[in-house]
């Protein structure tokens, strides 16, 4: 175990380093454009502008992989991706920042095929599960670093897109003179079947979809929800914090107990406390104090972003073996269409109702979630406890672009390591 980590220090460090630089920027961008005066639809389609780039380089970024390999690609995206805050400082535009966001969201999501791709050639079964949850920890620490560096300057100077600049270059570092050997190349293609995923997993699939639809929302316009409370800066960069790190806290025991229960207990559970705690902000948000809305988000967190993981493992506890494939690219695909139309409603809902409506919005994705689970419920036997898949903590935001890849190589018929 220790030989392994030490194997993949050089990729753990920088993915540290490159996820600081998104944590940073993921806040900052948001702040900054109310700040300009955007409006919250523009701000809200800016976020759907990301996830739409993230779920293409997700499925087509493999392409750039099996053209010129690991490390030119891991460069390539790095220096797009480092030169896109200096452009977004350079120009205050709306419809450059859209295009600006998707640029980003699509250079992610190949660095982050590339990174756990090479993570999963360099770990073994029986280590698997502890690379990837430092690989977790690693994410979730640095991204909630990320957005306290928020604090360092004024998100309206140049500062704060210079230093996400220069982070992310410096992420290409240790990867490109890592010594670990490159994972092979892929040569087959993701087949889409969404009537086949619908079939395996209704509520595994709309688990997916509310996830996308609601925490899409919440990176694209939490911050903005943030700025109707109070004009600091700081509560911005500490309310996103506690709910990373929410985030964290909560995988673990919803998943522990997904593992012992039917998954669909969990996924309602979460959802009846993410729709509670949502419905509790937009009641109360300008009342409470700053603590109690950290704490609030906090919680929000814990229960919102683990819904999508365990959503996962339920469909895959019904998938029959060879539907790997298909099921794991068309659940990155429905969170993505999610996260790609959810900012633009919620924006809309923030337009009407204020600043509060983003999570009087998610309460009410979380309470449609609900009702579709307890309808499923009464038409669908739990899977057998034996057929149970291993739950894999993720915020869709890691471990889902690479699943894509490697699954690539699966259906070419070369054997991969269990998950």
């Amino acid at each position: 175990m220790i030989r392994t980590l030490s194997s993949v220090a050089p990729l753990l460090f920088g993915v540290a380093i490159l996820l600081t630089g998104q944590g940073l920027q993921g806040t900052l961008l948001p702040v900054r454009a109310n700040l300009e005066g955007f409006s919250t639809l523009s701000i809200g389609l800016m976020g759907g502008a990301y996830f739409f780039g993230f779920t293409l380089g997700c499925l087509r970024g493999s392409t750039l992989l099996r053209r010129v390999g690991h490390i030119r690609v891991f460069a390539a995206m790095t220096a797009a991706a480092s030169a896109v805050p200096l452009l977004h400082a350079l120009w205050v535009e709306t419809w450059l920042w859209w295009v600006l966001r998707f640029m980003t969201g699509y250079c992610f999501a190949v660095l982050y095929v590339v990174i756990e791709s090479w993570l999963n050639e360099q770990a073994t079964n029986e280590n698997r599960g502890a690379v990837f949850s430092a690989y977790t920890l690693i994410t979730l620490t640095v991204l909630a670093v990320g957005q306290q560096m928020l604090l360092l300057y004024d998100p309206q100077q140049m500062q704060l897109f210079a230093i996400a600049s220069a982070i992310v270059s410096l992420a290409a570092i240790p990867v490109v003179l890592s010594v670990a050997p490159t994972p092979r190349h892929a040569e087959g293609k993701v087949r889409l079947d969404l009537v086949r995923l619908f079939r395996t997993s209704r509520a595994g699939s709309l688990g997916c979809l509310a996830a996308g639809l609601a925490n899409g929302s919440f990176w694209a316009l939490a911050p903005v929800f943030v700025a109707g409370y109070s004009s600091e800066v700081s509560l911005a960069a500490w309310f996103m914090t506690s709910a990373v790190l929410g985030g964290a806290v909560g995988q673990w025991p919803l998943g522990l107990w997904s593992d012992r229960v039917d998954r669909r207990w969990v996924i309602a559970f979460a959802a009846v406390t993410a729709m509670l705690v949502g419905t509790t902000i937009w009641v109360a948000f300008k009342v409470m104090s700053p603590l109690v809305l950290m704490l609030l988000g906090a919680c929000w967190g814990a229960v919102a972003f683990p819904v999508y993981a365990v959503s996962v493992a339920h469909t895959n506890d019904h998938a029959r073996a060879g539907e790997y494939v298909m099921i794991s690219s068309g659940l990155l695909l429905m969170y993505g269409i999610g996260a790609i139309v959810g900012p633009f409603f919620a924006s809309v809902a923030m337009h009407l109702l204020g600043s509060g409506g983003l999570f009087l919005y998610t309460a009410l994705i979380h309470l449609l979630l609900i009702c579709y689970i307890a309808m499923r419920f009464a038409r669908r036997k739990p899977a057998p406890e034996e057929e149970h898949r291993k739950f894999v903590d993720a915020l869709a935001t890691t471990q889902t672009a690479s699943q894509v890849y490697e699954d690539e190589i699966s259906n070419d018929g070369a054997a991969l390591p269990n998950r």
